[in-house]
């Protein structure tokens, strides 16, 4: 992290006065929970030891779109003849690449800042927090008094426990962007959302890419064909994709540049880094839970019902803590809900079934709602045969809506622009939108959105223009042919 932590509070608050809502964690559930609350008069303190934005600014969202973009503009020149235009070989100034993520992580901070919450009407104390008793959370050498707290945590990069891997010193999504130099030879472990985002950013800045996923497939949270679409492209730019590989064990380490990845007991990758991303693991340990009685399941996210209620009344949580849908947008969600529920009781039950997200590889990746299941259709439409793509240069991906009864259900769209089409989807699936009004809609002509339509026009059109049906339309035809001619009218 680059901001410093301005809390300047020292006298600011009262600890004889039982707040209204203490938070601990300032990622997007902490922040806006505490915008919110003290944006309508209640008193608000988040106990957060670093600086606020929690690690969408910090280690995820931003810095990883950020790298996503650069390396991008890499794969463009690399493959401008696309375009009639000469490829070039980009010089890659990876220093000026981190100081691009580091420059826009504090163009966004203020956001996020202390000052800005101060100004909401929140308190912050830098400090971690813990749970010494009913009401009562410890922040340093202050003992606050709560009405109602959240835990918003978040959550933490899993290194597994494979021989020698924590021994070699590897990357994780929070470490990597400490990286001063580009890596030569980069092993990822792990092929889900970061582990593809990062390894073919990597890829595209330079970096010979191995991406190693134990699983038969690269993002296994997805289709077949999701999985087949990205991991062709990524083949294509010059990655090594390895599926249904688990890695063994570690040998030596990167920081004397001897470490050695071996797969399956066999295979053995040298590498200059190694970028762990199989997992993350909630931040729920040391907080005094047990104390105040707040369950946690076997994988230590706090257990919370459709309110977000944790087993203790007066303690709520949010975001990825919880270990539903962990998105950033969605932890968003989880502090806007908390405010209602726990501080006005006003009823605000969390639906998590509806809830999209993309993912930032290319060809992108988005999904919503339920997209297998028992008397789920499937329509399908292929981008090669959209105009707006094929006149991109790169016609790669599809549409996939997924209906029960004739309504939209789910979605997934793989391709260009898929994080932005998949907000059409969403608001249909939300409102039951059935097939036929999709493809009922007019559409600005050429875009990506036509490819909605198009997908759901393949099967109508399949129903209207049936066998059964054009010999019905020929017979009523006709009819209307024997006195609705010319000649009948004079």
């Amino acid at each position: 992290m680059t901001a410093t932590h301005e809390a300047n509070i020292e006298t600011a608050i009262d600890t004889d006065e039982v707040i209204d809502l203490v938070i601990i964690g300032g990622g997007s559930a902490g922040l806006v929970a505490a915008k919110g609350a003290g944006n309508v008069g209640a008193s608000v303190v988040m106990v957060e030891p670093n600086p606020p934005g929690g690690d969408c600014l910090w280690t995820g969202c931003v810095p990883s779109k950020r790298i996503l973009s650069a390396a991008h503009a890499a794969h463009v020149m690399r493959t401008a003849s696309v375009h009639g235009i000469k490829n070039v070989e980009p010089e890659i100034d990876f220093a000026a690449v981190m100081t691009g993520i580091t420059d826009v992580q504090e163009h966004i901070s203020h956001h996020d800042s202390v000052e800005t919450l101060e100004m909401f009407g929140a308190k912050v104390i830098a400090e971690l927090g813990e749970f010494i008793g009913d009401g009562q959370i410890k922040a340093g050498d202050r003992i606050l008094k709560y009405r109602k707290a959240m835990i918003a945590t978040g959550a933490s990069p899993i290194v597994p426990g494979i021989p020698g891997l924590r021994e070699s010193s590897p990357l994780t999504s929070d470490s990597v962007w400490e990286l001063k130099e580009l890596p030569k030879r980069l092993v990822v472990i792990g092929a889900g959302a970061i582990g593809c985002e990062l390894g073919q950013a990597f890829g595209r800045l330079g970096s010979e890419v191995t991406l190693v996923e134990a699983g038969p497939r690269i993002l296994p949270m997805l289709g077949e064909q999701v999985a087949e679409v990205v991991g062709k492209e990524m083949r294509a730019e010059g990655m090594t994709v390895l599926e249904d590989s688990k890695v063994t064990s570690v040998e030596g380490s990167t920081t004397d540049g001897t470490a050695v990845v071996v797969i399956d007991e066999e295979r053995r990758v040298p590498c200059d880094q190694i970028l762990v991303a199989v997992g993350r693991r909630a931040n729920t340990a040391n907080m005094g839970l047990e104390t105040v009685g707040v369950d946690l399941d076997e994988r230590g996210h706090v257990v919370v019902d459709d309110m977000l209620q944790s087993s203790n009344s007066h303690i709520y949580a949010g975001g990825d803590v919880v270990g539903k849908m962990p998105f950033t947008h969605t932890a968003g969600h989880h502090g806007a809900a908390v405010v209602m529920n726990a501080l006005f009781k006003i009823p605000r039950k969390f639906d998590h079934d509806n809830i999209p997200f993309a993912i930032f590889c290319d060809p992108e990746v988005a999904s919503v709602g339920q997209i297998e299941g028992d008397d789920i259709e499937k329509h399908h439409f292929d981008y090669d045969q959209l105009d707006r793509a094929v006149t991109s240069g790169t016609p790669i991906g599809f549409i996939d809506l997924f209906t029960k009864k004739g309504k939209i259900v789910g979605a997934t769209v793989v391709g260009h622009s898929a994080g932005e089409t998949i907000n059409e989807l969403t608001a249909r699936v939300n409102d039951g939108a059935k097939l036929r009004t999709v493809a009922s809609m007019v559409r600005p002509y050429p875009t990506y959105g036509e490819a909605i339509a198009k997908a759901a026009n393949g099967t109508l059109s399949e129903d209207l223009f049936s066998d059964r049906n054009k010999k019905i339309a020929g017979k009523v035809l006709d009819v209307l042919a024997r006195f609705d001619s010319p000649g009948e009218r004079a």
